[in-house]
């Protein structure tokens, strides 16, 4: 057992656009917080591992090629492998706790 303290907490962004930290990587998965900043602009592009995204706080609208729909805290978002998408809309300082199954970029060649 492990608990990963800071987990989903928002950090801000030193000079950056948005702020990612990884709290955990074992070979199946791992663990991270990304942080986009109210205004802010998410630069992330499709990762090769599935995603699901725990929104922790701040509120914004996620875009799919399939569609956008609004997130708050609370909300629970899968991304599969591949998949474009982009938080936009951020109006509150935005934290999603993010796990990739297998861990990020593993799947990277």
């Amino acid at each position: 057992m492990e608990i990963i303290d800071g987990a989903g907490a928002y950090t801000a962004a030193s000079g950056e656009p948005v702020h990612w930290v990884e709290h955990l990587r074992v070979p199946d998965l791992s663990v991270g917080t990304y942080s986009i900043p109210a205004g802010g602009t998410d630069t992330q592009t499709p990762h090769t591992e599935d995603e699901i995204y725990v929104v922790t706080s701040g509120r914004a609208v996620i875009e799919t090629p399939g569609g956008a729909a609004p997130v708050a805290p609370g909300s629970v978002i899968f991304v599969p492998a591949l998949e474009e998408h982009r938080f936009t809309n951020v109006t509150e300082d935005l934290a999603l706790l993010v796990i990739f199954g297998p861990a990020e970029e593993s799947r990277a060649t």
